[in-house]
């Protein structure tokens, strides 16, 4: 939120080690402006804006409130988390880094963490999202501490399961995982030996996952099951390209708006979505060529969404005249929804 006008803007946040900056966008070279940490507080849930959901506040140590609203409750959990880290650091006089897993856990230069997020979540071959019910709570599209472990086991990435609690914190601390429910949460907070726990009571899921929470806090701003409220606005089936074989398969696609999501379902029948591809802060296009592809056999069909964490969509329509509604369609749902 400005500070002066008290409009919203997207903006991109880095967090250092002693303050956080924000950009107008990814690629620019100098911050608009920047927030020290230094004496700072933060407040989570932020309840001043009635309308606006997952805001948190950050004081600075001159009584100045900022105001930053992530896309979701995780996202917002997930920042919360870290500020804390970094301020707890100042204040005791130590330094706070966010990306410092792979050094301290000695993990190898030849591993791709990215790669590997991108095997795991393989619909055929990577780790099953389930509908798992711990503490009179339903966590909906995510996993188990042990079924990540097993997965890495049986996928010979790992020679044990100490060598996978490693990798498996790389990856939470990376965000390519994120935690669920309050025992996966403390650990990942330090309250336990390890970010990561191998149990079958600690429940992870992926960022873009469309992960969902049925009784999931006693914050007021929490929306039950949030990306399915919104209206669908249009719906049909697309080819969709898989994110590691590159292979093309049709699925049935549920747009949303409000907040965004594009939901998309096997078109044989089910009532769960496969994944959900989350719209906010996602860039829309046509494209009329693509790498490491097959040609398609008719021209002008394609387009691509790229999200927020730069994870790469590619779609293709049955005409030119579809692929132009849907396109127009995802943009006006992304700059309407939350």
């Amino acid at each position: 939120q400005g500070s002066m006008f008290n409009t919203w803007k997207p903006m991109w946040v880095v967090l250092l080690e002693d303050g956080i900056e924000y950009y107008k966008r990814k690629a620019d070279n100098s911050p608009k402006g920047m927030v020290p940490l230094k004496g700072s507080s933060i407040n989570s849930p932020c309840q001043d804006f009635g309308k606006r959901m997952f805001v948190f506040k950050l004081t600075a140590a001159k009584q100045q409130d900022h105001f930053f609203q992530a896309a979701y409750l995780e996202e917002r959990e997930a920042w919360v988390r870290d500020i804390k880290k970094a301020i707890s650091c100042i204040d005791g006089g130590q330094r706070f880094a966010r990306k410092s897993t792979r050094k301290s856990i000695r993990l190898p230069e030849t591993i791709n963490l990215s790669a590997l997020y991108l095997s795991m979540k393989d619909p055929e071959k990577g780790i099953k999202e389930l509908r798992l019910e711990k503490n009179k709570k339903v966590f909906n599209h995510c996993f188990t501490g042990t079924s990540v472990i097993d997965w890495l086991v049986s996928s010979n990435f790992i020679r044990n399961r100490k060598e996978g609690l490693m990798l498996a914190s790389s990856l939470l601390s990376e965000g390519y995982l994120q935690p669920a429910g309050d025992t996966a949460k403390a650990a990942a907070e330090g309250l336990s030996d390890t970010p990561f726990l191998d149990l079958s009571d600690a429940c992870y899921y992926f960022p873009d996952s469309g992960f969902f929470c049925e009784g999931n806090s006693s914050d007021d701003d929490v929306v039950l099951k949030e990306e399915f409220r919104g209206i669908i606005v249009k719906q049909g089936c697309l080819l969709k390209q898989g994110h590691l074989r590159k292979n093309w398969k049709v699925r049935k696609f549920v747009l949303r708006e409000d907040p965004a999501y594009l939901h998309y379902y096997d078109p044989a029948g089910g009532e769960e979505p496969l994944g959900a591809i989350r719209l906010r802060g996602s860039v829309v296009s046509a494209v009329e060529d693509m790498p490491d592809s097959k040609k398609c056999d008719v021209a002008n069909v394609l387009f691509e969404i790229i999200t927020a964490n730069e994870i790469h969509y590619y779609l293709q329509a049955a005409s030119p005249a579809e692929r132009t509604e849907w396109i127009k369609a995802i943009q006006a749902a992304t700059r309407a929804g939350k």
